[in-house]
């Protein structure tokens, strides 16, 4: 019953883990987050490979339009970074292989 309490506790802890992952990502010896503005995230990361406008999103009162980007940093070890910004925000950190 011990042993199984322990697999269980490891598993959820490696979930939690990968989880916060997406939500972070290493620049160098920095780290940026969820939610950082895209003048810090330019401060720790430098100058994308590739800035992309992908257009304009509504609030949720429909009061305001945010600017929508997506920024592309790498290949860093055969990984591109896709770093999504609304409103100068990142809201969105993923990752993908190259070819």
């Amino acid at each position: 019953m011990m042993g199984k309490r322990l697999l269980l506790a490891l598993t959820l802890a490696l979930t939690a883990n990968q989880a916060l992952a997406a939500d972070t990502l290493r620049c160098g010896s920095q780290l940026i987050s969820v939610g950082d503005r895209s003048s810090e995230v330019l401060h720790k990361c430098g100058e994308p490979v590739s800035r992309d406008l992908l257009g304009y999103k509504r609030s949720a009162d429909r009061r305001e339009e945010f600017q929508v980007e997506e920024w592309t940093y790498g290949p860093n070890g055969g990984m591109y970074q896709y770093l999504r910004f609304e409103g100068n925000r990142l809201v969105q950190i993923t990752s993908k292989r190259g070819n």
